[in-house]
């Protein structure tokens, strides 16, 4: 088990791996663009080629992207569907690029529309975002919280995407967070048993590639997007303890999207050294 987090690039590709080894990180996933945005910046080659090398020089590994949150495959806004899909294939242009593993998506929300109607549209994007992207990077659906129509709160949905696309290229990552707050029981030791059950039925452990730790604000089945620092929400130490000591994620990449610590009186500014710190005792304690 490799433990690591989301981290920022600001400043250049290269500060990624700077700011991964200040805070301990095994393992890391970034923003190939501004989350909130659909713009782009250009990233020249020596920048990718000191990337890799820092990376690699670092023994960080693997890396994964993290797709925009703007991305929406079930939308009904035909511009909006083709930027979805345009921003996907230029995070896995980039991936491979930098020698990532893949980039990870939130599939969407269908608005009210409902999930059968907007299914068809969500296969046809997704093998166009395949067809137009190298095939050494992985797209990877990530399952959701459950909040409003999104896609992904049960591992049912996920699954018929992968059936229907049926590509070696098409992988999940499981949040923590996101399952507790659509119903998975991931704090003990009964519930993540069913949990995964339920995965490797519909799913396949064979197709998880990452797990995002994340501890939740918002209680069991809360339907909500919350993060919270290891150990400050509702999954808890011993949520963890149970999750990170199971044989399914043993051998996954672990990484944080908490809001992280406040700092001499500054806000926090996302996964820090304290929350990995904290993932890595708990791995160690369970052994």
């Amino acid at each position: 088990m490799r433990i690591g987090a989301h981290i920022s690039t600001a400043g250049g590709l290269e500060k990624g791996i700077e700011r991964a080894q200040a805070m301990g990180a095994e393992t890391i996933q970034i923003f190939g663009a501004p989350p909130q945005t659909w713009r782009r910046k250009a990233h020249p080659p020596q920048e990718v080629e000191a990337f890799r090398a820092q990376a690699a020089a670092a023994d960080i590994w693997p890396v994964f992207i993290h797709a925009v949150y703007l991305v929406n495959l079930a939308t009904s806004n035909r511009q909006n569907l083709i930027k979805s899909q345009d921003a996907l294939i230029a995070d896995m242009v980039l991936s491979s690029a930098i020698g990532a593993k893949g980039v990870i998506f939130h599939i969407g929300s269908h608005r009210g529309a409902g999930y059968e109607k907007v299914f068809s549209q969500i296969v046809d994007s997704v093998r166009r975002v395949l067809a137009e992207t190298p095939d050494d990077s992985w797209l990877i659906l990530e399952n959701s919280a459950g909040m409003g129509d999104s896609i992904g709160r049960r591992f049912s949905e996920l699954a018929d995407i992968m059936k229907e696309v049926a590509s070696p290229r098409l992988k999940v990552c499981f949040d923590t967070q996101h399952a507790f707050s659509s119903g998975y029981d991931v704090a003990t030791t009964d519930g993540l048993a069913e949990t995964v059950d339920e995965f490797e039925r519909e799913v396949g452990l064979a197709h998880l590639v990452a797990i995002h730790a994340n501890d939740s604000k918002c209680p069991l089945a809360g339907g909500v997007d919350r993060h919270e620092n290891i150990g400050e929400g509702h999954i808890g130490r011993a949520g963890f303890e149970v999750i990170v000591a199971h044989a399914a994620f043993r051998d996954l990449p672990f990484l944080l999207e908490v809001p992280g610590f406040p700092k001499e009186g500054k806000k926090p500014e996302g996964p820090d050294k304290e929350n990995v710190d904290r993932l890595k005792a708990i791995a160690a304690a369970v052994g």
